[in-house]
């Protein structure tokens, strides 16, 4: 055994303890150690031969108030995205029967809102009551929420809310100006006070260094329970913002932020979220064997691309892999 290598684990238990230095050492293992560490924990709480299938909406985008470096849907950066209305009731059925009929369990939807005002919920709740009744869990990204807003959409039956941290806090100021770390923290709070479960997760590739993934993973399950499901996110360098031109992440680096949080949060869905467009089929095999049990089914993720369904369903079927059956979602 290598000075690196830590004791392999007897029983992973979940914990909300981890100091910045241990997810670094995780991160800094040497890579056989690291895969079986996290498949060790992986299959104590998941089948490693399934993978949870979700779509992603875009139900308004563009004209977003917000200064993320990464998003296109940005008002603050040289290319800039036409504002849209939010999308008819109609179509968003439509497209949430599309994805239920493709396999997926649930529908996820996204507006390029900072935070919605009140009256904006009035829509977007029939949005999650018509999808929850098509059989399907509902997930929504609206930007940051209230109290009062969270127990609304929590009646109208929403499963998941997503508010991703991005990255670490101490890096958090490099990529965005326009809105806190504790804002973000705040609306996960209120999010999961209501009863709702909490995805949550990060970008990797915007320029930060080992010490900032190891932040934002120790932030995330340090959290009073941790997020069901785990975005990490491949940097896609969208042209006209600002991280453009930064430098492409490897696979190899990639893989030890999905293991390190498939080890630190052993219960949770660490989904394969943006970025899967530019991976290869090793790429993802690899980011499998990580931990990572969760992928976007459908060939865009708001704006940005994401592969075709059959591509995905081809490279399941080489990996003998197949969806996670999903529990049917009552009202």
């Amino acid at each position: 055994m290598t000075e690196q290598t830590c004791p392999s684990p007897q029983k992973v238990t979940l914990r909300h303890d981890w100091a910045r230095e241990e997810a670094e050492a995780l991160l800094a293992l040497p890579f056989p150690e690291l895969i079986f560490q996290a498949q060790l924990a992986h299959r104590q709480f998941f089948d490693p031969t399934k993978v949870q299938i979700s779509t992603l909406l875009s139900i308004k985008s563009g004209g977003c108030p917000e200064d993320c470096s990464y998003c296109p849907q940005s008002a603050h950066h040289d290319k800039r995205m036409a504002a849209e209305k939010l999308m008819p009731l109609e179509r968003v059925i439509a497209d949430a029967r599309r994805s239920k009929e493709a396999g997926a369990g649930r529908f996820c939807m996204g507006a390029a809102w900072r935070a919605p005002k009140d009256r904006d919920l009035d829509a977007v709740c029939r949005m999650v009551e018509e999808v929850k009744a098509l059989g399907l869990e509902t997930c929504l990204t609206i930007g940051m929420l209230t109290p009062s807003q969270s127990a609304r959409l929590k009646e109208a039956g929403l499963d998941y809310y997503n508010h991703n941290l991005d990255t670490s806090e101490d890096f958090y100021g490099k990529i965005i100006t326009t809105r806190t770390y504790q804002e973000r923290l705040d609306t996960l709070a209120n999010v999961r006070d209501a009863g709702i479960k909490v995805c949550c997760g990060g970008i990797i590739g915007m320029g930060e260094d080992t010490q900032d993934r190891a932040g934002l993973l120790t932030t995330l399950a340090n959290l009073p329970t941790h997020p069901e499901s785990v975005p990490i996110n491949l940097l896609v360098r969208v042209e006209g913002t600002p991280l453009a031109d930064e430098e492409a992440v490897d696979p190899i680096t990639f893989a030890r932020v999905i293991a390190t949080a498939r080890i630190m949060m052993p219960a949770s869905h660490v989904r394969l979220a943006a970025g899967r467009e530019n991976m290869s089929e090793s790429t993802h095999a690899l980011c499998f064997l990580a931990g990572a049990n969760s992928i976007f089914w459908g060939e865009k993720l708001l704006t940005t691309p994401n592969p075709a369904q059959n591509r995905d369903t081809e490279l399941l079927t080489m990996l003998g892999m197949s969806p996670m059956m999903q529990k049917t979602a009552t009202a």
